[in-house]
């Protein structure tokens, strides 16, 4: 038993130390020379991601829908002296990933990271939801089916060569339970579980799973809710900046101390914090959308 108490230390202790040391002996980035597969590359965080793993001498592979803006951000990677290709998809298709699961394997072999970080964000309370079950559909769609399908097409090579990493990009949300966000955080909270369950089932075939749970982050998804313009937000160039680090160094989780508060005192004093965010309700009107 003594002998597992090594690997079961969380990566986050070991990673600054590690981080300090590579930079002292000057060693490359851990993601260099590794395939990282980013979708929702075309904008926000996703290109960013792009951005910093180029940076850090990753080949990048982009996924979205949007084809010319994907090829302008390829562009952008080999800008930087990156290696970068492009797949314009719908994840929300399940045959269009497929599709796109044989043709990155056929073309790159095992991806080593992939971030899946394409979403969707609906804003609206309940009350004014009873004839929008779609909400519900359209979020799962994109925000847990489509990465939980992609996510399962690369995982066999990813076992088979001994080593892979997934960032599920998620959001603080989960943790504090935010009114007016149902659809979006249970589907959020879907893929925040399912990947923490992945990791303790794939542990031994050295696949490694991060939720990244982002606070507010200044991207187009954030742009229909007027509320946020005068709000702390980090920038996109930030967030993806973050998902490098979190690739080198390979925490279970990461996430805003609010989160972590709000997580502590859904446990200690849930009544308390439900009356606490039902005020926020009732003083925060709906986006107009």
């Amino acid at each position: 038993m003594l002998d597992l108490l090594p690997s079961a230390l969380p990566a986050t202790v070991t990673a600054t130390p590690a981080r300090l040391l590579r930079r002292l002996r000057g060693a490359p980035s851990p993601v260099a020379g590794r395939t990282v597969l980013v979708t929702g590359a075309s904008s926000g965080i996703g290109e960013h991601t792009a951005y910093a793993a180029a940076r850090a001498g990753a080949k990048v592979l982009l996924v979205a829908r949007r084809a010319e803006e994907l090829d302008r951000v390829g562009e952008q990677v080999r800008a930087l002296g990156g290696q970068a290709a492009t797949y314009s998809c719908d994840l929300t298709d399940g045959e269009a990933v497929d599709a796109l699961v044989v043709r990155v394997l056929a073309e790159h072999g095992a991806v080593d990271h992939l971030v899946n970080n394409a979403g969707r964000s609906i804003r609206r309370s309940l009350s004014e939801s009873a004839d929008r079950f779609h909400d519900v559909e359209r979020t799962m769609a994109i925000n847990y089916f489509g990465p939980v399908r992609l996510t399962m097409g690369l995982l066999p090579a990813m076992r088979a060569q001994g080593f892979g990493h997934v960032v599920n990009v998620v959001s603080w949300g989960v943790q504090i339970k935010a009114p007016k966000f149902s659809a979006y955080l249970a589907s959020k909270s879907a893929i925040d579980t399912w990947g923490r369950i992945l990791a303790r089932e794939a542990r031994s075939d050295g696949v490694h799973v991060t939720n990244m749970r982002f606070g507010l982050v200044k991207t187009p998804m954030i742009a229909p809710t007027k509320e946020y313009e005068n709000q702390r937000a980090m920038t996109a160039e930030q967030a993806g900046q973050q998902v490098l680090r979190i690739m080198e160094d390979l925490p279970p989780a990461w996430g805003h101390p609010v989160g972590y508060v709000g997580e502590a005192m859904n446990l200690l004093a849930p009544g308390l914090l439900d009356a606490v965010m039902h005020q926020l309700h009732q003083r925060i009107p709906d986006s107009r959308r």
